[in-house]
């Protein structure tokens, strides 16, 4: 069975308070990310996100006036952020150039990925960038030991929800509005409560798989997706591999034998096999992962890219897998 739902946490509401801060950060304040110590004089007045979760975040704590620009998105807006979201100029839908960044004048860069920060083929360097007295943060989500999981480092642990709050708190810190960094973290934990309540799929060996339908990206054992994975009770096929979404050939797939078959429907064109429908279409003609259980039984659950990446959206992700869980007990045919 295939199943999407829809929600969003809760946007704190904007004051005018928010815009000139809570009064709790004293500033010069200085913030550790990734292996660097970021000072800060004051509140950042021109933000640039470079990617969709740091934009979302941004846009849930109120802060789209402070925002000059956002890049690299994989879906749609949360419908509860999209008028906030309608203000902010959209300066690529993948990444800017540097020239496109510098045109808008930024003060402060923020990103999940760390593919933004290559000196060769990303945006700019946080070198660079702190050259031109921009300051720049990279989630944490993204960072072990000092480097960036996205730009080539390894993960040796599995991802936390911690690590994903720690953003939140730190932009609230910067932005000076706590108590809205507080506040989405316990609604995000509200809904992640409510997500898990009755749910657990007992072991259900499952695959998630994210775009391309040549070689494709399958999520690894220590990332955003085996996290909900691991918090609705499923197995992760590829547990035992530390890369985030390695390429991996069919023949691995089906030799895998996954139960379920988590899908991305990605809002975009990047890959053969982006969207959703392509992605079905794919696995019931093709004469290797037609033969699989799970593609028979289309024992399918349909996330946005968002939902299994480390986000805010993670919360969604649970919801769709406990509202697919219980119209199709689990795909119990499929076992």
């Amino acid at each position: 069975m295939l199943l999407s739902a829809c929600g969003a946490s809760e946007v704190v509401e904007e004051s005018p308070a928010a815009a000139q801060g809570e009064g709790s950060s004293s500033y010069p304040l200085t913030v550790e990310n990734c292996g660097s110590e970021v000072t800060f004089d004051g509140i950042p007045e021109r933000v640039v996100s470079l990617d969709q979760n740091s934009t979302e975040i941004l846009l849930s704590l109120g802060l789209e006036d402070r925002m000059v620009g956002t890049a690299s998105w994989t879906d749609p807006v949360y419908a509860s952020l999209k008028k906030a979201n309608d203000e902010v100029p959209r300066l690529a839908n993948e990444a800017p150039t540097y020239e496109v960044l510098l045109d808008v004048d930024p003060d402060f860069v923020t990103a999940s990925f760390g593919r933004h920060y290559k000196s060769e083929g990303g945006v700019a360097s946080r070198d660079r960038l702190n050259e031109t007295g921009i300051d720049s943060y990279l989630s944490p989500t993204d960072c072990e030991g000092g480097r960036s999981i996205n730009a080539g480092q390894a993960r040796t642990r599995p991802l936390t929800l911690e690590t994903l709050y720690q953003e939140i708190r730190d932009m609230a810190a910067i932005f000076d509005v706590p108590s809205r960094g507080e506040a989405l973290v316990a609604d995000l934990e509200e809904r992640r409560e409510a997500a898990l309540d009755d749910v657990d799929l007992d072991g259900k060996k499952v695959a998630f798989w994210f775009a391309d339908t040549r070689t494709p990206y399958i999520a690894g054992g220590y990332g955003a997706a085996s996290l909900l994975a691991r918090m609705s009770g499923m197995e992760n096929v590829y547990d035992d591999v530390d890369d985030d979404w390695p390429a991996v050939g069919w023949e691995s797939f089906v030799d895998q034998d996954p139960q379920v078959v988590v899908l991305g429907d990605l809002q975009r064109d990047r890959f053969p096999g982006d969207r959703l429908e392509d992605k079905i279409e794919f696995l019931k003609s093709d004469p290797l992962t037609n033969t699989l259980s799970a593609v028979q039984n289309e024992c399918f659950v349909s996330l946005h890219g968002a939902e299994m990446n480390p986000a805010i959206r993670y919360v969604d992700g649970l919801e769709k897998i406990q509202a697919w869980a219980q119209a199709s007990d689990g795909c119990a045919a499929g076992e």
